[in-house]
């Protein structure tokens, strides 16, 4: 099967979260495409065929299939985009739909914007969010109590942890295994690790051990989850703010949102694409 490789939320034509789109007539089984979503390696692999008025599509990471993938949905926005023309395409999740619309600049990149799925936050117990913290290089006292450690949803489970300085977050690091059990448990996709520079402005990074991956360099689902998280506590930030992430993995990354205050609503997230050559790879 052909692989088209987009890199999606990209920063100045650098960066941005690696993804391979296949499109076919037909979807592939589920053995075949968590086989090339291993050969590929990247976080995330996204699987779109035809179906109704839109696109069905499936996202697999190298050892899971996901609900929900942002960057790999953006990804794929630039590819219909390419192929079909500037439009609002209908894509079809496993559970629910959604939209993806694709716009070309005036230098010929791509971007595109989704609407998530629907959200919702709750409190994580504070036992679990200790013992999850136990596996990384900081402490539950370098946390933000301005921003209790909670679960949040948009079409796939994060945990929100909030850190009070920049540099704690820069330093990140984790024990890979034991962190991905106790991610498990909660069926976590991945821990959205956050430094709230201002009321438009968040630096993140995404632990990933479920699928197979150390750290992902933009992670469009966690920046719609987060953005639930912010409207359900009260947020006195913007309500279109950006995401810097990657910059920490040498992979800058920025993630454009915006939502309302309709209590659990969708979420805009926007970023750039760029076309990965072979000889970057």
């Amino acid at each position: 099967m052909q692989v088209i490789r987009i890199a999606a939320f990209s920063h100045n034509n650098q960066g941005g979260n690696p993804a391979g789109v296949v499109i076919g007539d037909e979807m592939p089984t589920g053995a075949e495409m968590l086989r090339t979503a291993k050969q590929i390696g990247y976080s995330e692999t996204a699987y779109l065929a035809p179906k109704n008025d839109g696109w069905r599509i499936r996202y697999f990471a190298p050892e899971i299939e996901v609900p929900f993938c942002g960057h790999a949905t953006i990804a794929s926005g630039a590819v219909l985009g390419e192929r079909y023309g500037e439009n609002t395409y209908t894509l079809y999740l496993n559970q629910g739909e959604i939209s993806v619309t694709a716009a070309r600049s005036a230098t010929g990149v791509f971007s595109a914007s989704l609407q998530s799925p629907e959200t919702w936050s709750a409190a994580a117990p504070h036992g679990y969010v200790a013992q999850l913290i136990d596996h990384f290089n900081f402490s539950i006292t370098d946390l933000n109590p301005e921003y209790p450690a909670s679960f949040a949803f948009a079409g796939a489970k994060h945990l929100i942890v909030a850190l009070s300085d920049h540099r704690t977050l820069s330093t990140m690091s984790y024990a890979f295994e034991p962190v991905e059990e106790l991610m498990r448990r909660e069926d976590l996709t991945t821990i959205n690790l956050i430094w709230v520079e201002s009321g438009r402005t968040i630096y993140s990074r995404n632990p990933f051990p479920p699928g197979g991956v150390y750290e992902d360099p933009a992670t469009g689902a966690a920046a719609a989850a987060l953005a639930g998280y912010l409207r359900d506590i009260r947020w006195p930030g913007e309500r279109r703010f950006e995401i810097f992430q990657g910059q920490d993995m040498g992979i800058p990354s920025r993630l454009m949102v915006r939502f309302t205050d309709q209590k659990g609503g969708r979420v805009q997230v926007s970023g750039e694409t760029r076309i990965i050559l072979e000889t970057d790879d």
